[in-house]
């Protein structure tokens, strides 16, 4: 049995070890190693000397990211080993370390993965920029980021955020209030990424002034957008007709994101979304960049991202087939049903 050693102060093992030594115990079950503290050093053994390796160069991305202020969880521990997997450790701690806004009580927002990183950037470097990924990955957080620096920074004059309206299981008419009530559900993301950015009486007075707009897809027809940041969220639910109408709102001086989930589609017919065409179509247009996220990226729990990978590899088994065995259902009536 093979071993090796780091050397890591008190404080810094609490901290990394997590409760009850659960971030280890991730790593141990992760790698197939044992982790045993002894006089300031952490001895990680077991028989594959390349796992060995796996889990000391972990602990000492985790040290480097514990420096640079990030939390170190259980996700934390899953995110760093995966970076060490792909060689790409050193880049993904110089990725976290840019901050890219404050939220109204002063948190930095900051890149999480390599992917969010190149996502930011392509936002600032281009005048539209298309992200597609799952859930999770940080695609309208970081967006309503960028709007609100853009915003602070006078690089525009207003942020215009919307999303179609599109039912997932239940209908606008079945909820009370009037058109904006019924409406308001679909834009609640956006309401509660940019109350956490500014404050919600900040985002109040705003509103109040136009300086922010929130509204639903339907509501930017017949409109040229101009020193504006634009924000289109769940373009998934978008047919192309409408991916051609809010690319075309496009004004002088603005800047615009559109993001989706191409597995989270609520259309009626799937097929009917163009968020995936347009990004084909617009694909190596000079100032126009796609952005591809995925399971890699995702920044919620740890599971997240293991569900979604799951999910992707057994699509085809998921789609629900029909009951070969079953008669087909005739409307008017069961040909095959004999009265008694």
């Amino acid at each position: 049995m093979a071993s090796e050693k780091i050397e890591l102060d008190v404080l810094t093992m609490q901290d990394l070890f997590g409760v009850s030594d659960t971030n280890l115990r991730i790593l141990e079950q992760e790698l197939g190693v044992k982790l045993v503290t002894r006089d300031g050093d952490v001895e990680v053994s077991g028989q594959e000397e390349g796992n060995i390796r796996l889990a000391v160069q972990t602990l000492e991305m985790l040290n480097q990211m514990r420096g640079i202020g990030e939390k170190i969880d259980e996700f934390a521990v899953v995110r760093a080993l995966e970076s060490v997997r792909q060689g790409r450790a050193e880049e993904t701690v110089t990725a976290m370390k840019d901050v890219v806004a404050y939220t109204y009580s002063g948190a930095p927002v900051k890149c999480r993965t390599l992917g969010q990183k190149k996502y930011i950037k392509a936002i600032e470097e281009n005048t539209v920029t298309i992200s597609i990924g799952p859930a999770g990955t940080g695609k309208t957080y970081l967006a309503v980021a960028e709007a609100v620096r853009a915003l602070k920074d006078k690089k525009v004059n207003k942020i215009v955020m919307c999303r179609p309206a599109v039912e997932a299981g239940e209908k606008l008419g079945f909820l009370p209030g009037d058109l904006q009530n019924k409406v308001d559900p679909y834009l609640r993301p956006l309401y509660d990424a940019l109350d956490e950015m500014l404050g919600p009486e900040t985002v109040q007075s705003y509103m109040e002034k136009r300086i922010i707009e929130i509204a639903p897809l339907a509501y930017m027809r017949g409109r040229t957008l101009k020193s504006m940041f634009l924000l289109c969220d769940e373009c998934q639910n978008m047919s192309i007709s409408q991916h051609l109408m809010i690319l075309t709102r496009l004004g002088e001086g603005s800047k615009m994101v559109l993001t989706g989930d191409v597995t989270q589609i609520d259309l009626p017919s799937p097929e009917d979304s163009g968020l995936e065409r347009c990004a084909q179509i617009l694909e190596g247009i000079d100032d126009i960049k796609v952005i591809r996220l995925s399971g890699a990226d995702v920044v919620r729990h740890r599971l997240v991202g293991k569900i979604i990978d799951a999910f992707e590899k057994n699509k085809a088994g998921i789609e629900k087939k029909p009951d070969q065995n079953k008669p087909p259902f005739h409307k008017g009536g069961n040909k095959n049903f004999r009265k008694k």
